[in-house]
C-alpha cells in the first residue's frame, strides 16, 4: 500500500529545497572565483545566468515531480507512456548515490574538526602547525572513517524520520540556524581592523577581470549550484501539494542561495584581509586557512567553531536530499519501507565511500585516470554525469513532455503567460547548448 509523504508547509518545502541546493561549492569555493573574478561584476553575470539556466532547470525538476507525484525512476515514464525515459531518473538515482558517498568523507572531516574544536574550547589549546594536522587528520583511517559514518549516520537519522518529521523539521531548524551563525561571524568579522579591504577586494565590481574563464565558470555554477539534473528538487516537488506556486518557491531558493553566497564572503574576506593573510578555496579555507586566522582572535576558537557549523548545516542539508532521492526510489512511495530502505542505502553508501575516505591516508598512492578513487569519483558526478543529467531534464520537458502539462503547473496568474513561453524557449535552444558547451569545457579542460 503506498503511503507517500507530504510537506507540512510551503516554507518546509523551500528550506529544504533551499538546504539542498546550498552545498560546500557556494560556500568554500564560489565567493573566493568571485572576488577573483571582478567581485560583483561577476557577480552580476553569475545572477543573470541563475536566472535564464539554473532556474528554469529548477522549474523543471519541480513541474515533474509534482505532476508525477511520484519517486523520480518512474516519474519520467508515467508523463509520458514511454519507460524507456525512465533511464534520466536512473541516472540521477546512480549519480547521488556516488555523490553521497564522497561527499559524506568531507562531512565527516568537518565534524571531526567541530569535536576538536570543542575540545580545544574546554581545554584551552591551540594548534600552530594547521597544515599538517589537517593532513594527519584526514590521512588516519580512523578518523576517515569514523568521521564519514558518523555523517551518514546523523543524515540517516534524519531522513528516517520522513519528510514532516525528519527532512522539515531539521530543516527549519538549521536553515535559521545557518544564517543566525552568519550574521555573528559577519558581525566579527567587520569589526577587526581593515575589515573593508577584505569587503571591497569581495564585492567591488572590476570588468576588467572577467575573462572567457570566469564567465563559463559562471555558466556551469548557475546550473550546479541549484542542485539540479539528478532529481533532487524533482523528489522533494513530488510531496508537494497543488496549492503552492511553484515559481515563487523556485525564485525564493535561487535568492536564498545567492545570498548565502555573498554572506559567506562578507564572513570570510573582512577576517582574512584583517590578518593580512591570502583567502584559499577548498579544503584549504576551511581547515588550514580559517583555524589560523580565528586563532588569531579573542575568543577565535568560539567563532570558528561557529564556522564549522555552518559549513556542517550546509553539508548535511544537501546530503539529506541525495539520501532522501534514493529512499524516494527504494521505498516506490510506500513509506512504511523507508526506515529498511535508509538502512541498507546507508551502508551501501558508506562501503563505497571506503576508498574515497582512504584517498588520502591508505591508497593516496593509487592514482588512476583523475588521479586519486576521490578526485575520480568527484570528475565522474561533476564533469560527466551532473551536466548530463541536467541536459537531459531540459531536453524532456522542452520537447517529450505534454506542454499543457508544464502549462498547469506554471501558469496560474495571467503574468506568467509570457514567462511560461520565454521557459520553454529556453529549455529547448539554449539551455542544451549551453550545458554542452559547459560540457565539453570541463572534459577537454
Amino acid at each position: 500500500m503506498e503511503t507517500q509523504s507530504q510537506w507540512g508547509s510551503k516554507l518546509g518545502f523551500i528550506l529544504a529545497s533551499a538546504g539542498s541546493a546550498i552545498g560546500l561549492g557556494a560556500m568554500w569555493k564560489f565567493p573566493y572565483v568571485m572576488a577573483d573574478n571582478g567581485g560583483a561584476a561577476f557577480l552580476v553575470i553569475f545572477i543573470l545566468f541563475t536566472m535564464l539556466i539554473g532556474f528554469p532547470l529548477l522549474l523543471s525538476e519541480f513541474v515533474i515531480g509534482r505532476h508525477s507525484k511520484t519517486y523520480s525512476t518512474r516519474s519520467f515514464g508515467h508523463l509520458t507512456g514511454n519507460r524507456v525515459h525512465n533511464l534520466i531518473g536512473h541516472l540521477g538515482n546512480i549519480g547521488v548515490f556516488i555523490l553521497l558517498s564522497f561527499y559524506s568523507v568531507i562531512g565527516g572531516w568537518i565534524l571531526i574538526y567541530i569535536i576538536r574544536t570543542l575540545f580545544a574550547l574546554v581545554t584551552g589549546g591551540k594548534q600552530q602547525d594547521y597544515e599538517g594536522v589537517f593532513g594527519s587528520l584526514i590521512s588516519n583511517p580512523l578518523y576517515a572513517l569514523g568521521g564519514q559514518a558518523l555523517f551518514i549516520g546523523l543524515t540517516a537519522l534524519i531522513v528516517a524520520k520522513g519528510i514532516q518529521n525528519g527532512i522539515e523539521r531539521a530543516s527549519k531548524i538549521m536553515m535559521p540556524l545557518l544564517f543566525v551563525a552568519f550574521i555573528i561571524v559577519i558581525i566579527r568579522s567587520l569589526t577587526l581592523e581593515h575589515a573593508m579591504t577584505g569587503v571591497s577586494y569581495f564585492l567591488k565590481p572590476d570588468f576588467s577581470k572577467l575573462s572567457a574563464d570566469s564567465i563559463l565558470f559562471a555558466l556551469g555554477q548557475s546550473f550546479f549550484s541549484l542542485s539540479v539534473g539528478f532529481g533532487g528538487m524533482l523528489t522533494y516537488a513530488s510531496y508537494l501539494d497543488k496549492k503552492t506556486d511553484l515559481t515563487q518557491s523556485g525564485l525564493s531558493v535561487v535568492l536564498l542561495n545567492i545570498l548565502i553566497t555573498i554572506l559567506a564572503g562578507l564572513a570570510i574576506f573582512p577576517a582574512t584581509a584583517s590578518l593580512g593573510i591570502e583567502a584559499a578555496q577548498g579544503p584549504g579555507l576551511l581547515f588550514i586557512v580559517l583555524p589560523y586566522v580565528f586563532d588569531q582572535l579573542p575568543l577565535g576558537q568560539l567563532f570558528y567553531l561557529i564556522f564549522l557549523l555552518l559549513f556542517f548545516f550546509a553539508t548535511i542539508t544537501s546530503s539529506i536530499s541525495l539520501l532522501e532521492i534514493n529512499v524516494s526510489n527504494a521505498t516506490k512511495n510506500d513509506n512504511n519501507k523507508r526506515v529498511k530502505a535508509v538502512i541498507l542505502l546507508s551502508i551501501g553508501v558508506f562501503a563505497l565511500g571506503i576508498p574515497s575516505a582512504l584517498s588520502s591516508g591508505l591508497l593516496s598512492n593509487t592514482k588512476f585516470l583523475a588521479g586519486t578513487f576521490f578526485d575520480n569519483m568527484d570528475y565522474l558526478v561533476s564533469n560527466i554525469m551532473l551536466p548530463l543529467g541536467a541536459f537531459l531534464f531540459s531536453i524532456f520537458t522542452g520537447y517529450l513532455l505534454d506542454r499543457q502539462i508544464a502549462h498547469s503547473e506554471l501558469v496560474t496568474k495571467p503574468y506568467q503567460e509570457p514567462l511560461f513561453k520565454i521557459w520553454i524557449f529556453l529549455l529547448k535552444f539554449i539551455i542544451p547548448l549551453v550545458i554542452i558547451g559547459v560540457f565539453l569545457s570541463l572534459i577537454l579542460k
